[in-house]
C-alpha cells in the first residue's frame, strides 16, 4: 500500500490501520486499535476519516467460489471494432452489467479489453461468451485463457 502516489498523506497509523483491514475487514475498532497501536476513539476517528476521504471504498464478505459452485475461471481477450469514446463508454456501460464479469480492465496492447470471467464450468462459460460477451457493443473478436488453478485471489 504505501507504494500508491497518495500515500504521501497518511502516516504509519493510517497505512497499518488499511493493511489489517485489508487482511479482516471484519474486526472491530478496538482489535483494530490494538493492532496498530492507538486508543480506541483515536483509532476510530482515523477510520472514518479513510473512510470519508476514499481510501477504503468498503467492506464485504469474501466468498468460497467454490461452496457457491462458481469455481470456474476465464480470461477473456476482447478485441473492438470500434475504440472512439463513445463505443468505449457503450462498452463499459454493457459489461458493468453481466454478473459473471468479475473484473473488466482497458488494456494498452494487442486488444483493448481483459474480462475475468467466474461461472460453474466450462458449458455456462462457453454460454456466457457467446450470448453476452461477444454481443457487446463493439466486441469483434474474443480469445480466451482458461486457468487451471488459482494461486493467489484476494476473493470474489
Amino acid at each position: 500500500m504505501a507504494n500508491s502516489h497518495r500515500t504521501d498523506d497518511l502516516d504509519h497509523f493510517d497505512l497499518k490501520i488499511l493493511e489489517a483491514l485489508s487482511e479482516d475487514g471484519r474486526m472491530s475498532v478496538l482489535q483494530l486499535s490494538k493492532r496498530v497501536g492507538l486508543s480506541k476513539t483515536p483509532c476510530q476517528t482515523r477510520l472514518k476519516r479513510l473512510v470519508d476521504e476514499g481510501y477504503i471504498l468498503g467492506f464485504r464478505a469474501v466468498l468460497n467460489p467454490q461452496k457457491l459452485g462458481v469455481d470456474h475461471i476465464a480470461f477473456a481477450e476482447v478485441k473492438l471494432s470500434d475504440t472512439r469514446e463513445k463505443a468505449l463508454e457503450e462498452f463499459n456501460a454493457a459489461v458493468r452489467k453481466i454478473k459473471e464479469v468479475e473484473e473488466c480492465h482497458m488494456i494498452a496492447g494487442a486488444f483493448d479489453y481483459l474480462l475475468k470471467v467466474r461461472t460453474s464450468d466450462i458449458r455456462k462459460y462457453r454460454r456466457v461468451l457467446g450470448e453476452k460477451i461477444s454481443s457487446l457493443p463493439s466486441v469483434s473478436n474474443t480469445s480466451t485463457f482458461v486457468v487451471m488453478q488459482s494461486v493467489k485471489e484476494t476473493g470474489i
